[in-house]
């Protein structure tokens, strides 16, 4: 099967887009749905909401449409972005291919199918009760603003942060009923998780952002990449330990938490910040990553619903 002739270098799923038609090909591209790391970073944290939460099995259906919105509306998000970062897309290497950047695309054309994803997510947030509803749609604005924050700022990936782990707050709010204080850590750990795998992920472009003034915590870091991703998995790792004690105070309860642990340590010992393949690769194990955290979630808020 045919594949296409210019795919962005950090696909993962070649053969996907092959299989496609080629007029669906660029659509689909745009969409990263030959990516699925995305949407499984950012499912991750919404599954760890409705587990801790205690809701893991009871509400296995809710963690399906998590799913299916993660899938839709990061699929949104990057249209947006790349509707919006158009004419830096084309200045990068690594994103001159993309199908906006490359004409692959017209900008309406990007718009209807913005919309189209946007209608998917819809059906997903009318699965929600009443109040992970509203929190959901609270999201909204941070999305609209992201794009911009690399422009204005040397830590969007900060933003990016928010953004990503707000699934962790719709998952909480939609078991728990309400929002409290172990939902909020959890949130707040997931940001620093997301600042730490961003910034390995922006390695790859640390040189073009610099040629054309975009701002990153890749360039903010220097040569300091490797112990500031320490720093802010450390954060993370203590502040999940923090909603884990809240739920149930055990120290086997954070326990829970060594396997992940390890898993983020690994990353930043074998990082080689200046290697873009190595960087790429250390992202991409935060899929892992999200599994394991997920299953300490489930164990600890399994137990403490029985």
């Amino acid at each position: 099967m045919s594949q296409p002739d210019t795919i962005v270098p950090d696909s993962e799923m070649r053969g996907l887009l092959g299989w496609l038609p080629a007029a669906a090909r660029p659509f689909a591209s745009l969409a990263r749905f030959d990516r699925p790391i995305g949407w499984w970073l950012l499912f991750w944290p919404g599954a760890w909401g409705v587990a801790l939460a205690g809701g893991a099995i009871e509400r296995w259906d809710l963690l399906l449409w998590l799913l299916l919105g993660a899938i839709a509306m990061r699929g949104a998000g990057c249209v947006y972005n790349d509707i919006v970062d158009r004419d830096l897309d084309a200045q990068v290497e690594r994103t001159r291919h993309r199908p906006l950047a490359s004409g692959a695309v017209s900008l309406r054309a990007a718009w209807i199918w913005l919309v189209m994803l946007c209608l998917i997510g819809l059906v997903v947030l009318l699965q929600l009760t009443p109040w992970a509803a509203l929190v959901a749609v609270l999201s909204l604005a941070l999305v609209a603003a992201y794009p911009f924050m690399k422009r204005i700022t040397w830590w969007p990936q900060a933003w990016l942060g928010m953004v990503f782990s707000w699934a962790a707050l719709v998952g909480w709010v939609d078991v728990a009923g309400a929002l409290t204080m172990p939902g909020v850590l959890l949130y707040l750990g997931s940001i620093a998780w997301v600042v730490g795998y961003d910034t390995i992920y922006a390695l790859q472009d640390r040189d073009d952002d610099a040629m054309i003034g975009v701002r990153s915590s890749a360039r903010a870091m220097g040569s300091k990449v490797r112990p500031g991703v320490a720093i802010f998995y450390a954060l993370a790792i203590a502040l999940w330990a923090a909603a884990i004690w809240l739920v149930r105070p055990d120290w086997l309860a954070v326990a829970a938490l060594l396997p992940i642990a390890c898993h983020l340590g690994l990353q930043v010992l074998t990082l080689q910040p200046d290697d873009g393949d190595n960087a790429l690769a250390r992202f991409r194990s935060n899929r892992g990553a999200g599994l394991l955290m997920a299953a300490a979630c489930f164990v600890v808020g399994t137990s403490t619903a029985l």
